[in-house]
């Protein structure tokens, strides 16, 4: 096959002044027989802007947001490749309107933001932050006392919001703590949770059941704020709310309000609506709430291991097949790609 294409990697961080192969090698390696390899840092707009405009294929991943106006410039683009889970930094209707595949790599780092989720759930069922800062401040008998009044982690119940890769891979790992767990995912049958031994309840049951509520939910439309101020005040008083999913899926300043009012005990979140946040934002400082900054998906694997499967996706599509992880699948009938593979039911956006 020719070098006939132009792929371009947009990372949210500087491309460098030179050739993109020594610093790009993962993509290099899979895609330079297919074309010419550039890469372009997203934040010079007037740079950004022409070379997408020639792009038949970008590589891109958290930060380069694909509007509908940048997307209309996108003229002879097939695909852009996320290497990331997420897909709400590109408008998937814009991109499906104008023939371009959207892939994401669904289950690269899944294992990473499980264990980081349970690192969440078990710093707030034993008061991590709270502990430290006794520790810290010559307060060493307050731990003990703190503790006395928690109920112990087995016999309590797990509620996951969404029961995608990563939800299942943090039911796997809560059974053997003793934990009963409940899900609620409109996407899936009932069947699928049955099957883990999670039981599947409507989202007000498990609201109002959850000891622990964990969000494992892509962020759209249908999805913001689904914590909100109305969803808080079902929860219980005891409750503690974990976030891996994105910041925006809950209402940040109704969380702020219900934490301080005693409404929920507290939250353990390593996503919030602002990335970084401004240091004035009262969940940094609350003794109730545990911050990670965004790194529940980090590991030595996490980076290579995504940017490796995003170049496969590009490299399929310019070869005229199926991607492997198309997350605006109407597009397909629009193309002129075959279809090489089957597709498993549970295969769809974010999956």
């Amino acid at each position: 096959m020719s070098n006939s294409h132009t792929i371009l990697i947009a990372y949210a961080r500087p491309a460098t002044q030179h050739s993109a192969t020594p610093h790009h090698a993962v993509e290099h390696d899979t895609l330079h027989r297919l074309g010419e390899i550039s890469a372009v840092d997203f934040r010079d707009e007037r740079v950004f802007a022409q070379a997408i405009r020639s792009a038949d294929a970008v590589i891109t991943s958290w930060g380069v947001n694909f509007h509908r106006d940048v997307i209309a410039t996108m003229e002879r683009c097939r695909i852009i490749a996320m290497a990331a889970v997420g897909v709400d930094m590109v408008d998937l209707d814009a991109a499906t309107e104008s023939g371009i595949v959207v892939t994401n790599v669904p289950d690269t780092f899944t294992e990473e933001v499980a264990d980081h989720t349970m690192l969440l759930l078990l710093a707030a069922a034993r008061r991590s932050k709270q502990l430290h800062t006794f520790t810290t401040s010559n307060e060493w008998p307050e731990g003990r006392r703190l503790l006395m009044g928690v109920p112990r982690l087995r016999g309590q119940t797990l509620g996951l919001l969404g029961y995608g890769n990563v939800a299942r891979a943090t039911a796997r790992r809560s059974q053997p703590f003793g934990l009963r767990i409940i899900a609620h995912d409109p996407y899936l049958p009932d069947t699928v949770m049955c099957a883990d031994g999670v039981d599947p309840v409507p989202l007000d049951v498990l609201l109002e059941t959850a000891d622990y509520l964990s969000l494992h939910m892509p962020l759209n439309d249908e999805t913001h704020h689904i914590i909100n101020a109305e969803a808080l005040r079902i929860m219980k008083p005891s409750a503690q709310l974990i976030n891996t999913a994105r910041g925006a899926v809950i209402d940040e300043k109704a969380l702020i309000a219900a934490i301080k009012e005693g409404r929920i005990a507290g939250a353990a979140l390593d996503v919030l609506e602002e990335e970084p946040p401004h240091p004035d934002n009262p969940l940094l400082t609350h003794p109730n709430v545990v911050v990670t900054p965004h790194v529940a998906s980090a590991s030595s694997r996490m980076l290579p291991e995504c940017r490796r499967r995003a170049a496969r996706q590009v490299a399929l599509v310019l070869r005229g097949k199926w991607p492997m992880s198309c997350v605006n699948p109407k597009v397909l009938e629009r193309t002129n790609l075959v279809r090489w593979q089957p597709t498993p039911s549970e295969r769809g956006p974010n999956r």
